[in-house]
């Protein structure tokens, strides 16, 4: 099989990690979301890249998800005593790998050439292409204006109420050279959120026309369970962008872009409303908590990909 994975955040990286396990490192590529990326203290952050790889390269935070393991934080408590700005907080490892990419993107590399020489050094055997080298940027409108991804998502902790998401740069954006759009034999839409993490992704028009005119099948898993989103602030945005907070909601948010969709074994009773949208489903237990949750439900992704070809 050769599959894309449609990644972001912490729930794309859980059930990313469980890919990795069911596939081989030529089996797989995964596409990562890079609306979040930004510039802060002069460094250049990619914070679902970041995640991705730190997974994948089993130096992750296990409880939060995100960010080093046994991290230290000696810079951020002396930028406090300068009473500089430290809303977004970078562990001492993390400042390190910033500091390398910011470096090689200022001698010409691209940010897939970077991630690629990350991965090397890291271990990380499998392939991770953020989706575009370009300045794709997510930007959310609020009641309190236009605000960049992180100063709504890390500064103001998802508070302001959403009326609409943008993506700034769209039309420039060209997908990743590492993406090879060949021979795919199916994707794979993570538990992300669809609006932060999935839809900056589509945003890519060659991405987005690829998946809208393919002759392979693709599965998406549901952020949503029990009209709650796992983690994050998918539901808040749902409920406030006046969509349905439920599994169903996000099917039909994807629905030009799916064949089949996962859903969790606490949302069964929703399964016939999906499927009168013309999709195919399946339940899972979905909730990821252990490796073994993780690699279970990737095996129900890459079945249900084998089954809908």
């Amino acid at each position: 099989m050769t599959i894309l994975a449609l990644t972001g955040g912490v729930g794309g990286a859980k059930l990313s990690l469980g890919l990795s396990h069911v596939l081989e490192p030529n089996e797989v590529t995964f596409v990562v979301n890079v609306g979040d990326d930004f510039e802060h203290m002069g460094l250049s952050i990619s914070p679902d890249v970041d995640t991705l790889t730190y997974t994948l390269a089993a130096i992750v935070n296990e409880s939060t998800g995100w960010g080093r393991a046994d991290e230290s934080w000696d810079c951020l408590s002396e930028l406090e005593n300068f009473e500089a700005d430290t809303w977004f907080q970078l562990g001492d490892r993390d400042l390190a790998l910033h500091l390398f990419r910011t470096a090689l993107l200022k001698r010409g590399k691209t940010l897939t050439e970077v991630t690629q020489t990350i991965c090397e050094r890291l271990g990380v055997e499998y392939k991770i292409a953020p989706v575009t080298d370009s300045s794709l940027r997510t930007r959310v409108l609020t009641a309190q204006g236009s605000l960049a991804f992180q100063d709504y998502f890390v500064r103001l902790k998802c508070e302001p109420e959403v009326s609409a998401v943008e993506y700034h740069q769209r039309t420039l954006a060209s997908l990743s050279p590492a993406i090879n759009t060949d021979e795919i034999t199916g994707v794979v839409i993570c538990p992300s959120n669809p609006f932060l993490s999935i839809d900056p992704i589509l945003e890519v028009d060659e991405l987005r026309s690829l998946l809208i005119n393919r002759d392979f099948p693709v599965v998406a898993v549901s952020p949503i369970v029990g009209d709650r989103a796992i983690k994050g602030p998918t539901a808040k945005m749902m409920r406030e962008l006046k969509m349905p907070v439920t599994c169903v909601g996000v099917a039909q948010h994807y629905i030009e872009l799916m064949d089949g969709y996962v859903i969790d074994d606490a949302d069964a009773h929703q399964m016939r409303e999906i499927e009168e949208l013309g999709i195919r489903v399946r339940n899972a237990p979905s909730i990821m908590r252990s490796l073994e949750d993780k690699v279970a439900l990737a095996r129900v992704c890459v079945d249900f990909l084998k089954e809908l070809r």
